[in-house]
């Protein structure tokens, strides 16, 4: 049995139990409902009273409820006739009396005391009590948002904190929510995009500009092409190969080395050589010495992440020279690329 099976398995299992305990079950219900329980426990070898298995299989601090809304929002949003009654858009009505903004403010009130007492379970039932009777208040999501950020569940967070914005777009507070759970989660882009938007309402709030720098610079890290080896194994392979990396007029522009560093490179690598099979002194390499250079592979990374390398590909001599392998011409030897005008060029 797939672990991602058991894994859903063991969260309906939980939505189940949560269902009977909190009473959205009727009691002349609980005993069938129970029953069921067991029934699929064991069909899936699921046994949530194991400790072991349940550590393995868990997927707090989610819970199916919150990833099934999460699943309601995506699809709203590449779908928006899809209708949903998650989120407060769906819940608009007429404005609520004095007296039911007053009880909503009640249960808030309950919320932040739980939340100071770091109770965020009972704060994030309070807020959905207050919710419940004033939707249009982006103040109730927003602190809900909080409570299941504090619970460790950022999904739950960023739709709590998306909810408080489609009530009051200009609620700033709604925006530095949605951009520390996104961050939090690794949605650095998500979180930038966040952190700017609520810095345009607020240019003096030092909270958002701190969180879009920081979301920025793992934007930029992110955007980087990665590395074909690992810097640290970047090193050269004789003294010879450590001097086209040096100064000295081994290196070209962007830590590439110039011709003479590629010749004297490619003399110490020696190899089969080019039409004449010759050895070291003046052919080409053969290619398992050149996969087995660094300083080849640094090259290659380099050539990738600045574009060098579709640029050699449509270079003419390029051209001519694969031309030429192909037609059994063999690899052109050392001198013979550094005599060519074309290929000095390159």
């Amino acid at each position: 049995m797939a672990d991602k099976k058991q894994q859903l398995v063991l969260s309906i299992i939980d939505f189940l139990n949560k269902s009977i305990e909190d009473g959205t079950i009727k009691q002349d219900d609980r005993e069938g409902l129970e029953v069921a329980i067991q029934c699929i426990g064991e069909a899936f070898g699921v046994d949530p009273s194991d400790d072991g298995q349940r550590e393995q299989l868990s997927i707090k601090p989610a819970t199916l409820q919150t990833i099934f809304e999460v699943f309601l929002k995506t699809r709203n949003r590449v779908s928006p006739s899809a209708s949903s009654s998650s989120g407060p858009s769906a819940t608009k009505s007429s404005p609520p009396s004095a007296e039911i903004r007053k009880q909503a403010e009640a249960h808030k009130s309950k919320g932040n005391a739980h939340m100071s007492a770091k109770n965020y379970t009972a704060a994030i039932d309070a807020y959905t009590s207050a919710i419940a009777l004033d939707p249009s208040n982006p103040v109730f999501y927003s602190n809900r948002a909080a409570a299941h950020a504090s619970k460790g569940d950022h999904a739950a967070a960023v739709l709590d904190a998306e909810s408080a914005i489609e009530v009051d777009p200009k609620f700033v507070k709604a925006y530095s929510r949605l951009g520390h759970a996104h961050y939090t989660l690794g949605n650095y882009r998500a979180a930038a995009d966040a952190f700017q938007k609520g810095t345009e309402l607020d240019p003096t709030n030092e909270n958002l500009k701190s969180g879009l720098k920081s979301a920025l610079e793992r934007v930029s890290d992110d955007d980087s092409p990665p590395p074909l080896i690992p810097e640290d194994q970047l090193r050269p392979s004789s003294p010879s190969s450590a001097s086209t990396r040096g100064a000295g007029g081994q290196t070209g522009a962007g830590g590439l080395p110039n011709r003479a560093g590629l010749a004297d490179m490619f003399r110490n690598m020696g190899g089969a050589g080019g039409a004449g099979g010759a050895g070291p002194g003046g052919g080409m390499p053969d290619l398992a010495s050149m996969m087995n250079n660094p300083m080849m592979m640094q090259m290659a990374q380099q050539l990738m992440a600045n574009g060098g390398l579709e640029q050699m590909m449509s270079n003419p001599a390029v051209a001519n020279m694969m031309n030429r392998v192909r037609n059994g011409g063999g690899l052109p030897s050392m001198e013979e690329l550094m005599s060519d005008p074309t290929m000095r060029n390159l």
